[in-house]
């Protein structure tokens, strides 16, 4: 579920070329530099190539400036009007590629959002060892059905999409089913901030709370939870998901970023241990959540007789 976050401000930490934004536009700018070369090669200006595929002429300095994100049929269009159809393949696989490192919201659920929760749980099959640092809700792996509804009903508001909740959350509570084999090892660690958001009612939020308590004692989950006492050495800028030693994930309020560069990976394994290092685990872990379940309880209905 989208959260929207926010980079880190360069205060904590240096900027560094190899950032996902970073890299998202330096591959758009070489799959633009391609697409120019080849227009070149043909001897076209932009206008004769925009007219020959009926495009407006602002569309091919776009697309060859890195400013817009050509589709399946822009590639083929140019391929063709180029005379380098030999081309096509190759220029299309590097689109998929960048659009897997930049998978936009507004695309990938167009059709609903129980798809993306079903390959995201052909991620989960693959992956061994999960580490996950959330800020700001609770991670899907470990919401309860009511709270996950939630979660969607945001999604359906700001994207438009179409309402199949009751297939999406039923899809993301069968993917938890994997918090119980024994072969997969889970290390999440939450902020207290995520643990009292409202976000959803306070009933739903105390079932929440009492099922991360349960979950907090499975063999294979490891749960940290950073009191708002605790001093960081990282600012919890953000939340982000890291799936064994091969992608990192990263959710903003437009895409969901997929890194898999070697200095990426290393960057954000750092991050994550400064904080898992602060968190605090079992008995202790489970005062903080008891702590915001004392504070919240009052503010829950009563149960009717």
């Amino acid at each position: 579920m989208p959260p929207g976050t926010a980079p880190y401000d360069g205060t904590t930490l240096p900027p560094n070329r190899t950032t996902g934004i970073t890299s998202l536009h330096e591959a758009r700018d070489a799959l633009g530099k391609r697409l120019h070369e080849l227009r070149q090669a043909a001897g076209l200006s932009g206008r004769r190539l925009a007219e020959s595929l009926s495009w407006p002429p602002s569309k091919v300095s776009k697309l060859e400036n890195g400013r817009q994100t050509p589709t399946d049929d822009d590639i083929r269009g140019w391929t063709r009007a180029t005379d380098s159809e030999s081309e096509t393949e190759a220029l299309l696989a590097s689109l998929h590629t960048l659009e897997v490192q930049h998978a936009e919201w507004q695309r990938q659920l167009k059709v609903g959002l129980k798809p993306h929760q079903q390959e995201i749980a052909g991620l989960d099959a693959q992956t061994r060892l999960f580490r996950a640092f959330e800020s700001t809700f609770i991670p899907g792996l470990l919401q309860t059905a009511e709270y996950a509804r939630f979660r969607f009903a945001q999604s359906i508001t700001v994207f438009k999409v179409r309402n199949d909740i009751d297939e999406a959350v039923a899809a993301r509570v069968q993917r938890q089913d994997i918090l119980y084999r024994p072969d997969k090892r889970f290390h999440f660690v939450l902020t207290e901030a995520a643990l009292r958001y409202r976000l959803c009612p306070p009933e739903i939020m105390l079932g929440q709370l009492d099922r991360l308590v349960s979950f907090s004692a499975l063999p294979n989950v490891k749960l940290g939870i950073i009191g708002f006492e605790t001093a960081y050495v990282v600012a919890p800028a953000h939340g982000f998901w890291l799936l064994d030693n091969d992608r990192v994930m990263v959710e903003t309020f437009s895409a969901e970023l997929n890194l898999a560069q070697p200095q990426e990976l290393a960057l954000y394994s750092g991050i994550f241990d400064s904080l898992a290092a602060v968190a605090s685990y079992g008995r202790s872990a489970r005062a903080i959540i008891n702590r915001v379940i004392d504070d919240l309880a009052p503010e829950a209905p009563e149960d009717s007789d």
